[in-house]
């Protein structure tokens, strides 16, 4: 069974070839993405996190959701030098951390209803799990100069996949040690990594550095990245080639 629903101002889709799923199955995964949404949404009024930067939300009244993205948030900044921050001239935006985070406890959803074989992909960042006709589960990267082709095709299962860029969004990463230029030395970065929770929080810091974030991605145990520059030169860190077809 595969279906994809706009939220969060992207396509989500889901796909589980888990004999057992039902259509109720993936009705509660989207669910809860539409309540993360309506949380975490930087475009509704009404979100929990507009209310916080419009100075609404005192801490007494932080959802459990509210504060655990902060805590991990605060966390993620601690482990990355400081690269990834969610605070900008007093405004916070955490969309860099709640995609991966949303997207892992989605998949989490869904091996409580004992289904083990699925995907889970939101806005191109992908959770997958067990396997797909007996194989691992196919993911390509695309061409950030050309969308409609892929760079690579990668194996993947039990694993998460995050691409940080600006081919979709344009420049919204910024470096918070120079707010003020924009990151035009590299235009991707994928990071493979042991689920899309860790994928996607550090690509989206990997990005931030730069040139160095595919070095950042080398030091990390358990985790491969390929990175595409702004003259469309691929690196890649030393074991990323065994993913590939």
């Amino acid at each position: 069974m595969k279906q994809t629903c706009l939220i969060m101002g992207m396509p989500i889709t889901i796909e589980v070839v888990d004999a057992a799923v039902t259509q109720a199955s993936l009705d509660t995964v989207f669910a809860y993405f539409r309540s993360i949404d309506e949380t975490f949404s930087t475009y509704k009024e009404s979100s929990e996190i507009s209310r916080l930067n419009r100075g609404e939300l005192p801490l007494s009244q932080y959802s459990t959701d509210l504060k655990k993205i902060l805590a991990l948030s605060a966390q993620t900044k601690r482990e990355t030098d400081g690269y990834f921050d969610i605070q900008r001239n007093g405004y916070c935006d955490p969309s860099g951390i709640v995609k991966g985070w949303a997207l892992q406890n989605a998949a989490g959803m869904l091996k409580a209803q004992s289904l083990h074989n699925f995907y889970v992909d939101a806005g191109g960042d992908i959770q997958v799990a067990g396997t797909k006709d007996g194989q691992p589960w196919r993911v390509g990267i695309r061409n950030p100069f050309n969308r409609s082709q892929n760079v690579k095709i990668l194996t993947l299962t039990e694993q998460g996949i995050a691409t940080s860029g600006t081919a979709i969004r344009g420049q919204h990463i910024y470096d918070p040690y120079h707010p003020g230029i924009p990151l035009v030395e590299i235009v991707s970065i994928t990071v493979i990594g042991p689920n899309v929770y860790e994928a996607d929080r550090f690509a989206t810091a990997a990005f931030a550095m730069g040139r160095a974030g595919i070095q950042f991605i080398e030091r990390r145990a358990g985790f491969e990245g390929y990175m595409i520059d702004a003259q469309a030169k691929a690196t890649f860190t030393s074991g990323f080639e065994r993913y590939v077809v």
